[in-house]
């Protein structure tokens, strides 16, 4: 198993681009299974969950040509040879389930395992199956497989989110545009991710609306066509490069990163004493590393508040800073599982239920830790750049879920860090 060396050295300097969107890339390739025509992907993130989603759809009967290396990805779902989507090829990442709502509403009926277990928390799907249900889909779960049918097509309906659900609301758009009649989504997300769904699901031929907004209306049609789209880029991702250099200190062009993505974070590198400055394709970013971190206090909220999804990070920043703050996690419980990674590296944390103490240090110090999930991960990787010393950071396969040539973006930028085979 890799895992990857990194001796803290000092500030970042130069440009770093920004890869599309994890999150947006994994629907818009279960939105492939709607089309009739190709659906062209560019600038298409090349990580294992995307490549992962590839290998799943290719079992559907989906024609998938994604050369090793590019960026452009071609789908073309002419003909849906299987309506069933094993354990094996579910278990290991939970956007895969996504292929239901899709294959439901477009062939009527699908046979789809239930996602494994996540280290982030549990994650239910029951809003997802509600929306089925609610536009008339029979739904029996038996021996961990969701088994919905709806042989005379989906129904437009009114649904009403609970709690805001990034995942439900993707997921019953996926099904709506293809059902009879008019849905409506109350209390949806709004993250920027789903307008990305939203403006491919349209230049495919569907009709939706809202998106941006707590409520979506999403007019069905009888067929979508294909089209060609740009994946968005990647706002966790642009993030993390901001955030790292918040810490490391340097002057660094995060190149794609988009300012109306990330108006929470930069407010809080602000008040950290942390120079951002908007230019025509991206942020730039700057800190004297002679001047201290200021402490800011976080609680992560859905879009438009500070990003679950970017909380690790920022505490790994809060780790170096001069006084004391409070994180708050409001999305996911069982998330500061790198709290005690970071405290190896000489952090002061303390956690009391979802909020966390953090008391600045003056240094961190290098040691071995291990990563526990995708954005644990990175927030590590953030501590070993200031670290005194050469840091191993173990279990990196879930930095290659997520973040695309991690090393080498920041090797160019001045960073030490290394890829090594080992084990964790």
């Amino acid at each position: 198993m890799d895992k990857l060396s990194i001796l803290g050295n000092g500030p970042l300097e130069g440009r770093i681009p920004v890869s599309g969107a994890k999150n947006s890339a994994l629907k818009l390739m279960a939105a492939s299974l709607l089309c009739e025509e190709p659906l062209v992907l560019t600038s298409m993130p090349n990580l294992a969950d995307t490549r992962f989603m590839a290998d799943l759809l290719k079992s559907l009967g989906v024609e998938v040509e994604w050369p090793k290396g590019e960026a452009l990805c071609r789908m073309h779902a002419a003909n849906i040879t299987s309506t069933i989507a094993p354990y094996d090829l579910v278990r290991k990442m939970r956007a895969t389930f996504n292929v239901l709502g899709p294959l439901l509403a477009r062939v009527g009926h699908a046979t789809v395992s239930l996602p494994g277990g996540c280290a982030i928390g549990a994650r239910p799907v029951d809003l997802h199956l509600k929306a089925f249900e609610a536009m008339g889909a029979d739904i029996v779960i038996e021996q961990g497989y969701v088994k919905a049918a709806a042989l005379r097509g989906l129904k437009g309906a009114h649904i009403v989110f609970p709690f805001v659900s990034v995942g439900a609301t993707e997921h019953a758009m996926l099904a709506a545009v293809l059902a009879h009649g008019e849905t409506i989504l109350e209390n949806a997300a709004c993250e920027p991710e789903i307008g990305d769904l939203a403006i491919c699901l349209n230049a495919c031929g569907a009709k939706v609306t809202g998106h941006g907004t707590p409520v979506i209306r999403v007019q069905g049609v009888a067929k979508l066509t294909g089209t060609r789209h740009d994946v968005i880029a990647d706002r966790i991702e642009a993030g993390t490069f901001c955030i790292a250099v918040a810490a490391t200190g340097g002057n660094v062009f995060v190149d794609g990163a988009r300012a109306e993505d990330l108006g929470a974070l930069i407010d809080c590198l602000q008040q950290a004493g942390v120079t951002v400055e908007v230019e025509a394709k991206g942020l730039r970013i700057k800190r004297d590393p002679s001047k201290p971190i200021k402490p800011v206090d976080v609680q992560t909220q859905p879009h438009p508040g500070f990003p679950t999804d970017l909380q690790a990070q920022f505490m790994a920043l809060m780790c170096i800073a001069d006084g004391t703050s409070t994180i708050r996690e409001n999305i996911f419980e069982n998330r500061f599982m790198h709290a005690p990674e970071l405290s190896r590296l000489g952090a002061n944390i303390t956690v009391r239920g979802n909020e966390a103490i953090v008391k600045g240090v003056p240094k961190l110090r290098a040691a071995p830790v291990m990563a526990t999930d995708l954005r644990a991960s990175v927030s590590l990787v953030i501590a070993a750049l200031v670290a005194e010393g050469e840091t191993t950071v173990n279990r990196i396969y879930h930095l290659d879920r997520g973040f695309e040539r991690l090393e080498e973006k920041l090797g160019r930028c001045g960073a030490k860090i290394t890829r090594q085979e080992g084990s964790a």
